[in-house]
């Protein structure tokens, strides 16, 4: 498929780029019509395969994108988890049909910054978007309880692991970090200094074999030593 970036050379600078990633072209449409009543929001490409969508994150530099799970080619999950690798500042926000814990899993694991299924609200989608732009992560209510139910086992295996090591403070600290607040909010909240919050960031990174915010929230919500209630 041809990429589809003609349209788009002239992004306003001051809007967020966005890509859509979806095989079917009027899913794409609707998407871009209901982010188009949006001022925030610029469209800057579609694709409609993973192997195109890799190929236009590299390209078009979109600040999110909006993506399916069951794409040709490439799938979703794999393209997330490509495009994180390669641009990690990019948020990617999964729209599927799909709302089991397997496939939500999979999309955090692979690092997605939120999960919508495609019964969603029309606003649910543009409050998904401004929450992932603003660096914290969002499940939609469909997903967030099939997620609930699964994590309950993992919050059994969390508690009699000693939530993998993390000492009380941490644990608190990781909450804080799956709602998306800065080290500086973080510290403001508990009182501590900045520093003393960097040291417990890295600890909870060494602890769950983790390399960013993203990884260590999706990694606490999959293992569910945080409490989705608390997102």
């Amino acid at each position: 498929m041809e990429a589809e970036t003609a349209d788009y050379t002239k992004t306003e600078r001051h809007r967020i780029p966005v890509m859509i990633v979806d095989d079917h072209p009027l899913f794409r449409e609707a998407v871009g019509r209901l982010l188009g009543e949006c001022r925030e929001f610029e469209i800057v490409a579609e694709a409609g395969d993973g192997e195109e969508a890799i190929n236009l994150a590299a390209h078009c530099s979109p600040r999110v994108i909006i993506l399916d799970i069951a794409l040709p080619k490439i799938s979703g999950i794999e393209a997330t988890r490509q495009v994180k690798a390669s641009h990690p500042e990019t948020a990617i926000v999964v729209l599927s049909v799909y709302d089991d814990a397997q496939h939500v899993n999979a999309a955090l694991g692979a690092g997605a910054d939120a999960y919508l299924t495609k019964d969603v609200a029309r606003g649910e989608i543009v409050h998904a978007l401004r929450e992932v732009v603003a660096g914290r992560i969002f499940v939609s209510q469909s997903a967030l309880r099939h997620l609930a139910s699964s994590s309950a086992i993992n919050r059994e295996a969390a508690s009699s692991e000693g939530n993998h090591g993390l000492t009380k403070r941490e644990t608190e600290i990781l909450g804080f970090l799956t709602r998306g607040l800065s080290n500086r909010e973080i510290a403001s909240e508990l009182s501590l200094s900045t520093a003393t919050i960097k040291g417990h960031v890295e600890g909870i990174y060494s602890k769950l074999k983790v390399d960013s915010r993203t990884e260590a929230a999706t990694t606490a919500l999959r293992l569910g030593i945080v409490d989705l209630g608390d997102i």
